[in-house]
């Protein structure tokens, strides 16, 4: 039987951890699963992907050659044994990065947003000036289906360039029925593309934003009573894969009552609830998640003592967004405290036209300098507890046998170049792989 591929004479395989753990939380963050060589055996470590694309072995280099009988004498050659062979010589294996929070799917940049920004304009001031979300619902509504296929697709090229194999997506610029479902055949186009190999989460966002001329309370009787009901409907038959459920939870946008209204119909449709709270306004969204058991909220940045407490209590995984905090000026949430306390902390870039990032490692290197976060803290942050947000940990995040082969494989002597060689990614990452597949290869030079 042949193998997908072998990685081999790798410097350091970095597992992230090694005991199926669903998350890591707290102090465990400080250890991350390493195999490392040692200077004085000629042995690295190898690691095969089985032809299902699934992670069936890794071990040190003589104990595989000899477990799949190539190299000996007599014995078959090893491009016999395997499909692709990555020699990684000199070079360390990650787990591929997760991105736990974007909104990829959009017509209209506004890059003019940004120089009223810098000239003092807040989040809600651009807003009111008919800006922000609003901008770009009406850009993206006139916006035709494979014109936003086509951006995404190129969006989707450039998140796997930099190391994300993993990502969820939203919906969440259409707020009517017709163009927020038209952003979701969208997604569920992508996942179906085999030519795509990013793996994607996708989540209804129609909640994302008080369409114009309308009240909150109206969007929300929409939201719960068409939307949803459509949506649900569209999955049941096939014909569309949902993953989570999103709603602002925000002062000016949905109150903490109407984003349970919003978060519970969601569930009623079979999503995990995966929200916006408490970025811009200490709404107690945390608490209110936590009640209702929330897979993951995002953003944070005001969340309150209490709602640190229940988040840790239930195992709601915290969402953590550094360019956001960064782009607009924010207070930094208070990612040490959450940490220390016991919240499950991942990360996200929050790619979108407001915040134009989509490279994790430069998100993990601000997360690290503005957040205080560890080295360590991030690396687990952008691999197994961004998967755990999306329910994907027991497959995602981590290099175990089982699990998905999905890796990076890097030009450098230890993992940590990933966030230290700040914005350089492109420079040391050899190969992307997913599936098992090198669907990405960089400077091999």
């Amino acid at each position: 039987m042949k193998h997908r591929l072998l990685v081999w004479g790798a410097t350091q395989i970095v597992q992230v951890c090694r005991s199926k753990e669903s998350m890591v939380i707290g102090e465990d963050m400080k250890n991350v699963a390493t195999l490392d060589k040692n200077e004085n055996v000629a042995d690295g470590w190898s690691l095969v992907v089985s032809k299902e694309g699934v992670i069936s072995d890794i071990d040190n280099d003589s104990a595989i050659q000899l477990k799949y009988g190539f190299g000996h004498k007599l014995g078959p050659r090893a491009e016999d044994v395997f499909d692709q062979i990555i020699d990684a010589r000199d070079c360390c294996v990650l787990p591929g990065l997760v991105d736990g929070h974007t909104h990829p799917v959009w017509a209209g940049d506004r890059v003019h947003e940004f120089a009223m920004k810098l000239d003092g304009a807040t989040y809600m001031d651009v807003h009111k000036a008919g800006g922000g979300i609003n901008f770009t619902v009406r850009h993206t509504c006139d916006a035709t289906e494979d014109g936003l296929y086509n951006s995404f697709k190129e969006r989707l090229r450039r998140m796997l360039q930099s190391g994300t194999t993993l990502v969820e997506c939203k919906s969440g610029y259409g707020l009517n029925l017709q163009t927020e479902m038209k952003m979701l055949r969208v997604i569920d186009r992508a996942q179906r593309d085999p030519d795509i190999p990013i793996q994607i989460s996708s989540t209804y966002c129609g909640a994302h934003s008080i369409p114009s001329g309308s009240t909150a309370e109206q969007a929300v009787h929409d939201v719960i009573n068409v939307q949803i009901p459509a949506i649900k409907k569209e999955m049941l038959e096939g014909n569309l894969t949902v993953d989570n459920i999103d709603v602002f939870c925000e002062k000016g946008v949905f109150d903490v009552d109407q984003s349970r209204r919003i978060l519970k119909a969601g569930i009623g449709a079979g999503l995990l609830v995966n929200f916006h709270g408490d970025e811009l306004n200490p709404v107690k969204a945390a608490e209110m998640g936590a009640e209702l058991g929330a897979h993951a909220i995002s953003h944070l940045e005001e969340i309150s003592d209490e709602g640190i407490r229940a988040m840790a209590l239930v195992k709601s995984v915290a969402v953590l967004l550094p360019t956001t905090a960064y782009i607009l000026r924010l207070p930094q949430p208070p990612a040490r405290k959450m940490i220390d306390r016991g919240v499950p902390v991942a990360l996200g870039s929050d790619f979108n036209p407001n915040a134009f990032c989509m490279n994790m490692p430069l998100v993990m290197h601000l997360a690290c300098v503005n957040f205080r976060m560890s080295m360590t803290e991030a690396l687990h942050a952008a691999t197994i507890n961004a998967a755990a947000s999306l329910g994907k940990s027991s497959s995602h995040g981590s290099l175990e046998v089982g699990k998905r082969g999905d890796l990076l494989v890097l030009k450098a002597p230890r993992w940590e170049h990933l966030i230290y060689q700040f914005g350089e990614v492109g420079h040391i990452l050899m190969y992307v792989v997913c599936n098992g597949k090198i669907v990405h290869e960089g400077l091999t030079d």
